[in-house]
């Protein structure tokens, strides 16, 4: 299958592009000194890294029994869970959730990115707003995410500045520390107003039901804590059998993904609640009242089947892969679909079924390896686009 026209297109007009080169090469300078850093400081993490692998490997082999123990320990923490088994299903079940006519804060998903989550609410006549600084310059922008962490890494300064200069109508500079403070500024009161607050999760542990979030911002804290409802929507890939495997995912995760130590984990396992007043457990206290959580299969179980491609599923989403990506460093999150770079091309294929989107990633993709090196969970991704292109050939 040949590399679309369309594609080939913004693969060129990027990579001609000399705000995104500016942008990524800050981003990319700045990564790798605060990633090795964080390695030096705690070179354990490196063989936690292999025992991670380890749980991956074994808990994608049982994602519906791993969802099905989640879901158990949720409901019995007086949460709902739900098991969706396509993309279809999983939007079903949230407009069932919350409706229409809603004020949703939403943090960071990449789930969600998958399903075109904020989209749908809003056809659906909710109010949305993306909480993560840099998803919320993109849905601002009217545009897409150009990375798994930081969604708007090919914008520079300068047009966040003008940007937030005409929503605000003054008159920002390319100050960093001033543009954060507006995006506070104004994101603040919508997290006391929503009627839901929705999020991810970095991991989930089966054996209590916790979800894991892991940040920075604070935003997902307050996204998912000061709305009366929470929503989780997870993909499968995220469940591991115990919470001390989870407490291993999330620090080989954060580390990988530029920090020592993040600002913020945040574990929840159901709604909040009190037994201050004569020990009687009594749910909605300062917290949400309800807490939701949908696993979503949507493809995950079938590719966890191929003993090559199921690797796509140990991805933590650190993004280093990204950062070490020659062809990303020059189009950003253009060489990618929902997923990007050469793994993005297998979870367009046996994901989102987008065969034309998948072919056009799969040869784009140099099988450098570079990718693999840096990995945690070394997935090797040339091994995959191989096998990918192969497939792809057979459908012609």
């Amino acid at each position: 299958m040949a590399i679309s026209k369309e594609y080939r297109k913004e693969l060129k007009d990027a990579a001609a592009n000399e705000r995104i080169r500016l942008a990524l090469s800050r981003a990319i300078k700045s990564y790798r000194e605060n990633t090795n850093n964080a390695l030096k400081k705690y070179p354990h993490t490196i063989k936690m890294a292999e025992d991670v692998l380890k749980i991956k490997e074994r808990a994608v082999q049982h994602m519906y029994d791993l969802a099905h123990e989640a879901s158990a320990n949720i409901e019995s923490n007086h949460g709902k869970a739900y098991i969706a088994k396509t993309a279809k299903e999983a939007l079903e079940i949230i407009d069932g959730l919350v409706g229409k006519g809603k004020l949703i804060v939403k943090g960071k998903s990449m789930t969600a990115e998958e399903i075109g989550l904020r989209e749908h609410l809003e056809e659906e006549g909710n109010e949305v707003y993306e909480t993560d600084l840099g998803e919320f310059i993109i849905q601002k922008l009217n545009s897409r995410p150009m990375h798994i962490l930081s969604p708007a890494i090919h914008v520079p300064r300068e047009d966040v500045a003008k940007l937030f200069s005409k929503i605000t109508g003054e008159n920002l500079g390319p100050d960093i520390p001033t543009l954060v403070a507006t995006a506070r500024k104004l994101l603040r009161e919508k997290y006391f107003k929503a009627d839901i607050g929705m999020s991810g999760a970095n991991v989930v542990a089966a054996d209590t039901g916790t979800i894991f979030l892991i940040e920075n911002e604070g935003n997902i804290r307050l996204a998912t804590g000061a709305p009366p409802v929470h929503v989780a929507l997870i993909g499968m890939e995220k469940l591991v059998p115990t919470l001390e495997d989870a407490f291993k995912v999330s620090e080989v995760t954060w580390r990988y993904a530029n920090y020592g130590v993040p600002s913020y984990v945040s574990l929840i396992s159901g709604p909040s609640k009190t037994g201050d007043i004569e020990k009687v457990t009594t749910y909605g206290a300062h917290g949400p009242k309800e807490f939701h959580v949908i696993f979503m299969d949507a493809g995950r179980t079938h590719l966890a089947k191929d003993p090559v491609l199921r690797q796509a599923l140990y991805c933590l989403r650190c993004g280093g892969c990204l950062y070490e990506c020659p062809v990303f460093s020059l189009t950003a999150g253009y060489f990618g679909d929902k997923y990007f770079t050469g793994i993005g091309a297998v979870w367009a294929k046996e994901v989102s079924k987008n065969i034309e989107k998948a072919s056009s990633l799969a040869y784009t993709c140099l099988t450098c390896g570079r990718c693999k090196v840096r990995c945690p969970m070394k997935i090797d991704v040339p091994e995959m686009i191989l096998k990918l292109r192969k497939s792809l050939a057979e459908l012609e």
